[in-house]
């Protein structure tokens, strides 16, 4: 549907629709301090109406910051609640403050619209590794999931701990965890993105509606699901998820034989189209079990799936009681395999999972558009191992 807009008499007309910038022919946006921000790729246009932008900051005036930067245009809202809410939601970023955790710089209202501008990762995202790992025929290795998912835990153990003013809690749940928000940046360093669903029980925040799921029901909780009480532990389930995608290349749910049954299940809305069905993501949580852990996880290594399988219980009081208990899980479990495993070996094995994925792109769609838009780049064909 193409979006209108009311024209000086009330009635609707088409949004005139811009062409899409580019790095030759980029997009002014806003200038903020003496810097100008340009788009200069549209990288997703999501359902909700809202367009994340690839942006470069200009710099007019010397020793001001240049180099690239994320633009989050996000739509108004309809009603005065939904507008709080968005605030809020930004406010809430503001607060991260972590190195595993992208930051949110600052926000502009422009063109009547609000603009966040954000940390840009120079790097591929878990989903685009997990795509080249299949086109491969390898997933990654177990100490870089390990590595990865340590990372992951200690940087949502800082959102589930962060406290407001007198050092009251702001129970911040992330409840979007999954590997499209997921970056890996040149030199190793994780990056989680996208606190835009997070939950926070801070006192007099405007919550989403009770029948509301936001983020990608694909990684979502049992608990979620069906509404209950949200804890740490609920991140702590889609972080197992995810590691069950990262290391094994396919996901923990298989929906394609649920059934649909009869029995009547609580009214749920959800607020983009999800990678799977709502309806028989339900059906499977309902059901779920250590077996069905097992049969995913059935070829990775018993420590590696002794970790999942605490993760992943449908019980969250049997999963990890906090993200921090999962890391030191997670860390000792990598010290034991892989001493010494960090940033540069994971650069160096994110190198060769695309260099040898990319030899079969033209099988698999990549997360990232463009990422090898004209066949290898120089640091990925140094990673290729030699030919015998």
């Amino acid at each position: 549907m193409t979006p209108s807009t009311p024209d000086s008499g009330g009635s609707t007309r088409p949004a005139r629709r811009l062409p899409s910038p580019s790095p030759e022919a980029p997009r002014f946006l806003f200038s903020v301090d003496g810097i100008r921000y340009e788009a200069i790729r549209e990288v997703a246009r999501m359902q909700t109406g809202e367009l994340l932008m690839l942006a470069r900051r200009r710099p007019q005036a010397d020793g001001a910051l240049a180099g690239l930067c994320l633009v989050r245009r996000l739509p108004n809202p309809s009603t005065y609640l939904r507008r709080k809410r968005l605030v809020e939601e930004v406010q809430l970023a503001f607060r991260l403050n972590h190195p595993g955790i992208a930051q949110v710089y600052f926000r502009k209202v422009h063109e009547d619209s609000l603009h966040v501008v954000m940390e840009h990762v120079n790097g591929p995202s878990l989903e685009t590794l997990v795509s080249a790992g299949v086109a491969r025929g390898k997933p990654v290795s177990e100490s870089f999931g390990l590595y990865v998912g340590a990372e992951l835990a200690d940087a949502l153990h800082h959102a589930h701990t962060l406290t407001g003013e007198g050092g009251k809690p702001l129970g911040i749940i992330h409840r979007d965890v999954n590997p499209r928000h997921v970056y890996v940046g040149a030199h190793g360093g994780v990056k989680l993105t996208n606190f835009g669903a997070a939950y926070s029980v801070v006192v007099g925040r405007e919550e989403s509606p009770m029948n509301l799921v936001r983020g990608d029901v694909a990684y979502a909780s049992p608990e979620y699901l069906e509404k209950q009480p949200l804890t740490p532990r609920s991140d702590v389930f889609s972080l197992g998820v995810l590691l069950v995608e990262l290391l094994t290349g396919t996901h923990l749910f298989d929906v394609q034989d649920v059934r649909l049954v009869s029995k009547a299940l609580a009214p749920l809305r959800i607020e983009i189209l999800p990678s799977l069905p709502l309806t028989q993501m339900r059906i499977l949580l309902a059901s779920f079990s250590p077996a069905d852990v097992e049969a995913a996880v059935a070829g990775l290594s018993p420590d590696v799936k002794a970790l999942l399988h605490k993760a992943l219980r449908a019980d969250p009081t049997e999963r990890f009681a906090s993200a921090a208990e999962m890391r030191d899980a997670l860390r000792t479990a990598l010290a034991r395999r892989h001493p010494g495993y960090g940033r540069h070996e994971a650069s160096e094995e994110v190198a060769l999972v695309l260099a040898e994925g990319s030899c079969l792109r033209d099988v698999v769609e990549f997360g990232e558009g463009g990422l090898f838009p004209e066949g290898l780049e120089e640091h990925e064909l140094t990673a290729l191992p030699p030919r015998k």
